[in-house]
């Protein structure tokens, strides 16, 4: 299977560099709808069999021109939301921030155990996501589209890639929709084709002013 992921567009959180999670979450900035315009033209090649969307409503709106442009339903998921920040939530200072990274790519490192203050651990990030996957790789598409969300995504990313170093996917950023691509399957494991730090049209609608933690990569 052909799995594209692609982030959401930017909300006003990401402008605000605010750690917001919750459903059913904020909507889509006038940047966030015109990088949302885009992705239509930026996977024009891509044969599309199937396209899914997370239960935010970030997600559903980022999708909709990709929807409208292919005639295809989009298919609401309840497990590839983003990653919840439980008692950092809404929280934008630099010590809820690291505490989030450090968690959330503890995970994309294999370490499952840590948990996320006030809520859970890698375990139940990855049933809920690998849940959704394993029913989309099911479903006999060939190509499909998922939009999900930036921490999501990379730590999803860095645990599954076979073909690079986790810590790398750590690193980089992945910005308001950004598409990364997997081919393979679980039985078989997930080649990683390409990952995409910069938005669907380049670097014309990125806001360099956004503090934007989900989207950003790990410090040293």
């Amino acid at each position: 299977m052909r799995l594209i992921l692609v982030r959401h567009g930017q909300t006003p959180a990401n402008v605000l560099g605010q750690l917001d999670t919750a459903h059913p979450g904020p909507g889509l900035t006038e940047r966030g709808l015109e990088q949302a315009a885009r992705i239509p033209d930026a996977l024009r090649g891509e044969d599309i069999d199937a396209i899914y969307v997370s239960t935010l409503i970030r997600t559903q709106l980022t999708a909709a021109p990709l929807v409208a442009d292919r005639g295809l339903a989009a298919t609401v998921l309840g497990g590839i939301h983003e990653i919840e920040a439980g008692d950092l939530e809404k929280r934008s200072d630099a010590e809820a921030i690291h505490t989030y990274h450090s968690t959330i790519f503890a995970w994309g490192s294999g370490d499952l155990e840590p948990r996320m203050p006030g809520d859970q651990d890698g375990h139940a990030f990855f049933g809920r996501y690998d849940a959704d996957i394993a029913e989309i790789a099911d479903s006999g598409a060939e190509t499909v589209v998922v939009v999900s969300h930036g921490a999501a995504i990379r730590v999803w990313s860095a645990r599954y890639a076979r073909n690079i170093d986790p810590q790398i996917i750590g690193r980089n950023d992945l910005m308001n929709t950004g598409i990364v691509i997997f081919e393979g399957s679980f039985e078989e494991g997930w080649n990683l084709v390409s990952w995409a730090g910069t938005p669907v049209d380049g670097l014309e609608l990125v806001d360099l002013l956004a503090k934007d933690p989900t989207g950003e990569g790990a410090e040293d």
